[in-house]
């Protein structure tokens, strides 16, 4: 969502100037273009061949340097966004201050683009009148601040002003200067985590899903102006966001019946849960007690909730499923998209390290209808939520 935006990263003295190297790599990863100024003290805790290294660019220090002028018009002019991160408590007082002793501080005072600044000290000087009354003066100029997080602090205490971990601040920069609206108005379904088929009062039959990739695309739906309807299998997981309306199931047959009576009103609907194939024919009242010898189980077939979604969709309707396999994957995912009647497959192997059942990252191929196949690199499941909501989005514009 950042491709080829620029952000123009200040850095000042603060311990927690360690981060902007990471920050540095996920803008980059995003797509966007950085460029790195350092105050002269932040080079104690960061070096800027680091920096350099990673956005790909020079890193500037000083208004002069071998002959040369850092023109800090043309980089506050250069920038669609200008992120200072760490903020420490000496550079947001000078900023309140309008001081201007050293590059950042000269590029801040000529930016026309807009400034985010995310502070980071410890607790106590967070808390001084002071630095409130300097956090209110920078609003008013029209900074845009990122809350500082509490956590672990560099004096060893346990308390507010840590500087908000890097991927909060590429999120925060995405979502308020790069938003992309374009599913607003939309309506869209989707099922996530596992179901448990009941045995007895105690057991139940299931699978490994966590129902992290369902959620990160609720998120990520609901980020892109659509109210999402999730349907959610039991988790250890939760969501909270408004635009997402929670229904917790437990069973295929509850999360078929969910789905049934929220489908027609959807204009997209993406079905990620981990839905059991097989539910017990005779659920016993009682616990059953162990016995000597075997056990046998009689099960019966659930319904199959995507295969009937794609019976019953309307034009217009795009109906998305998922795929989990660990042979002859392709040709499963391809055999699915067509007897399912889905305009998308989403396939992810156990054969891929880092893929699957409760992993923070996955790896996909996308297979569309038209006999369009997509395939993307292991990434995070909220960045591949991201990967399968614009293929989502061209679908539906195209």
């Amino acid at each position: 969502m950042l491709q080829g935006k620029k952000i123009l990263l200040g850095v000042t003295g603060s311990i927690a100037a360690y981060k902007s190297i990471l920050l540095v790599r996920n803008l980059v990863r995003e797509g966007a273009e950085v460029k790195v100024i350092l105050t002269p003290s932040a080079k104690d805790f960061v070096t800027p061949l680091s920096l350099a290294t990673l956005s790909k660019n020079p890193v500037l220090v000083d208004l002069f340097e071998e002959d040369s002028w850092a023109n800090h018009v043309m980089l506050g002019r250069w920038a669609d966004v200008m992120v200072i991160a760490p903020l420490s408590c000496n550079s947001l007082a000078k900023m309140t201050h309008g001081l201007c002793d050293n590059l950042l501080l000269a590029t801040w005072l000529s930016a026309t683009c807009p400034v985010v600044v995310a502070p980071a000290m410890d607790e106590d000087m967070w808390n001084h009148p002071s630095t409130r009354e300097n956090m209110l003066k920078l609003q008013s100029y029209r900074c845009h601040i990122i809350p500082v997080e509490k956590g672990e602090l560099a004096s060893g205490l346990w308390g507010d002003g840590r500087m908000a971990e890097p991927d909060h601040i590429v999120q925060y920069i995405r979502e308020n200067f790069f938003f992309k609206g374009d599913l607003a108005g939309k309506k869209v379904l989707i099922t996530a985590g596992p179901t448990h088929e009941p045995i007895d009062p105690v057991r139940f039959i299931a699978n490994r899903s966590s129902g992290k990739m369902g959620i990160a695309l609720a998120l990520e739906a609901a980020r892109r102006g659509a109210t999402v309807d999730l349907v959610l299998g039991p988790t250890f997981l939760s969501i909270n966001h408004p635009a997402v309306r929670v229904t917790g199931v437990e069973t295929a047959g509850e999360m078929y019946e969910a789905c049934l009576e929220k489908f027609p009103g959807s204009d997209i609907a993406i079905m990620a849960a981990a839905v059991a194939d097989y539910t017990a024919a005779k659920v016993s009242a009682e616990k059953i007690k162990k016995k000597s010898g075997s056990f046998s189980l009689e099960l019966t077939r659930t319904v199959d909730i995507l295969q009937y979604l794609g019976q019953t969709k309307s034009k217009g309707q795009v109906l998305v499923g998922f795929a989990l396999e660990n042979n002859n994957e392709k040709e499963y995912a391809r055999k699915k998209l067509e007897e399912k009647q889905a305009d998308m497959i989403v396939l992810n192997s156990l054969n891929d390290e880092g893929a699957g059942f409760g992993h923070d990252t996955n790896k996909i191929t996308i297979f569309e209808k038209g006999g369009r196949q997509v395939e993307y690199p292991q990434k995070s499941k909220q960045e591949v939520a991201r990967d399968i909501i614009d293929r989502i989005v061209n679908m539906l514009y195209a």
